[in-house]
């Protein structure tokens, strides 16, 4: 595995849709370089077989003569390229700024997913960014253009972490409901209460695959701080000075109890959850996102 790509990490390449660009290359060509365009069953190629019609489904496809013989509706499939629709939601809420070692959770959250969207438009599939905070929700709906990706990346660059997670958000803002989509949720997964959580269950459908990319530091993960440390709230400013040796302990047990539960609580929904550190190799989320992404064929 190649792991060239972090000599790129740095604030003003990151910040920028060239410096996006290079970095999503230069990843994606370092894992994926023997890839195989993946194929299923749709619209398009030689005749393959009959399957019931499904709503939501081209009526351009349907067999007539099926119909008239049987009394049932029948879509015609044939083998085509694979393309499906890829929607990357980013918590950008101030949380997001927790920074070790000059990289943030919210730049490496822009790494991660010009990663995955530049392996997206190398397979043809559309991708789409949403970013929200309390102060506004971002779009960007999906598409398969060059052009469009260039936007994408431009937006990616753009986002600003600030203010807290919503305390509620309307589903059908955040997916289509009506059509197959994998989502991908990036967030540090800090909530008041189970703000994020709940927003993220309600993204789940049987048309659908949701995968939660939980972002953390090292520290936050393994709390590797000495003697007396401050530590801010980052959302709210407020501010706690701790003796670390005698927190540790405790802040390990509660922090394993949450992340477990709130684990437990997204797979039992079917939604699949992953933790990653910002100080850990990309390619591990390359591997899911290929897993996810062959769920939904």
């Amino acid at each position: 595995m190649k792991e060239d790509y972090r000599e790129l990490l740095k604030p003003e390449i990151i910040n920028s849709v060239s410096g996006l660009a290079l970095i999503s290359r230069v990843i994606v060509d370092g894992y994926l370089s023997g890839l195989h365009k993946s194929r299923r069953v749709g619209a398009g190629l030689e005749f393959s077989q009959y399957r019931g019609y499904e709503p939501g489904d081209d009526l351009r496809l349907l067999d007539w003569k099926m119909l008239a013989r049987s009394g049932r509706y029948y879509i015609k499939q044939a083998e085509i390229d694979t393309h499906i629709t890829i929607k990357f939601i980013i918590d950008a809420s101030a949380s997001m700024l927790h920074q070790e070692e000059d990289l943030s959770k919210v730049d490496y959250a822009k790494v991660l997913v010009a990663a995955l969207a530049h392996l997206s438009q190398k397979q043809g599939d559309a991708v789409g960014l949403l970013t929200l905070n309390d102060k506004g929700l971002e779009q960007l709906q999906p598409s398969v253009s060059q052009q469009h990706f260039n936007r994408f990346l431009y937006a990616l660059s753009e986002i600003k972490s600030e203010g807290k997670w919503p305390s509620s958000i309307a589903s059908e803002r955040l997916h289509n409901r009506a059509h197959k989509e994998l989502l991908f949720f990036v967030t540090d997964l800090y909530e008041r209460t189970t703000e994020i959580t709940e927003t993220i269950k309600q993204l789940k459908t049987s048309r659908n695959e949701v995968a939660v990319l939980h972002l953390l530091g090292k520290n936050e993960t393994e709390f590797e701080y000495e003697g007396q440390v401050i530590f801010e709230d980052l959302e709210t400013g407020q501010k706690l000075k701790v003796n670390t040796k005698e927190a540790k302990q405790g802040y390990l047990d509660s922090f394993q109890n949450t992340m477990q539960g709130i684990k437990d609580d997204l797979l039992s929904n079917g939604i699949s959850y992953e933790r990653f550190q910002t100080d850990t190799d990309i390619g591990e989320a390359i591997q899911l996102f290929l897993k996810k992404r062959a769920n939904l064929l």
